[in-house]
């Protein structure tokens, strides 16, 4: 699945929040889209997803104007995974991953097998069908995070947008969530996340995407566009970039400068 963005525009109220945002990103591809506090990321994710149908400009998916799908059909083709979640009772997990499911059922039917079977498929495949009973509540915010995604891929949904997955989450759940969007990539999803940490672009994402001043000011590979003037740029923080040699190769590491 091909997402095109093509200047997309937005306003609250006659504040302009995107003012032209133009990117491409295609199938396998982990994007980071990157930005300070209020450049649009939100509103960039809300545009795709449609729940801001009213902006200009253009979201095509394969193509297709994303304003001619119905909310199912679109459902289809994107999916969501929250930055945090909170439900009204306390599912458990297989039954918050089964509600992915609903945009393949027929109306308002009892899940049937293959629903259930799809649900299991999805546990299995993140590594967390030992949580399968647990109620939702009651687990860790690395865990929860592994299981919205779950539930986000049993839409089967070629585009998942996330919106800050590794917020709030320690530093061991950061890696972990980040493993698994890698490795959804790699199996030909295409993600697009937004993310405060730019070292989680640098080793984790194909493309990133640097919203400011309502555009999309850089757009490119990460060792490419990530550099230390645009570090600068974008959180007014000065920073050097070193490539360290470890076991399992290079890996770039961004060093802000303190004091």
């Amino acid at each position: 699945m091909k997402l095109d963005v093509a200047n997309l525009s937005y306003a609250y109220h006659g504040h302009a929040v995107l003012a032209g945002v133009d990117f491409s990103a295609d199938g396998g591809q982990c994007v980071c889209v990157l930005g300070e506090n209020g450049a649009g990321k939100t509103t960039l994710f809300r545009c795709l997803l449609r729940l801001l149908g009213d902006y200009r400009g253009d979201v095509l998916l394969d193509g297709a104007d994303s304003r001619q799908f119905s909310a199912r059909q679109l459902a289809r083709k994107i999916s969501y995974v929250p930055q945090a979640y909170v439900p009204t009772f306390d599912y458990s997990v297989f039954d918050t991953v089964l509600m992915g499911t609903s945009v393949v059922a027929n109306g308002f039917r009892t899940p049937g097998r293959g629903q259930n079977r799809l649900a299991g498929e999805m546990l299995e495949l993140l590594g967390i069908s030992a949580l399968a009973d647990r109620g939702f509540a009651e687990l860790s915010g690395g865990e929860r995070q592994l299981v919205l995604v779950a539930r986000a891929l049993a839409q089967q949904s070629p585009v998942i947008v996330m919106d800050e997955p590794t917020a709030n989450l320690d530093y061991g759940n950061q890696f972990r969530v980040m493993a698994q969007v890698k490795r959804l990539a790699g199996q030909g999803y295409l993600v697009v996340m937004s993310t405060h940490n730019p070292e989680l672009a640098l080793l984790y994402a194909d493309e990133v995407v640097v919203l400011r001043d309502g555009k999309a000011d850089l757009c490119g590979e990460p060792g490419t566009v990530l550099t230390p003037d645009a570090i600068e740029a974008i959180y007014g923080v000065g920073a050097e970039l070193h490539d360290v040699s470890t076991s399992w190769g290079h890996v770039p590491v961004l060093v802000p400068r303190v004091g």
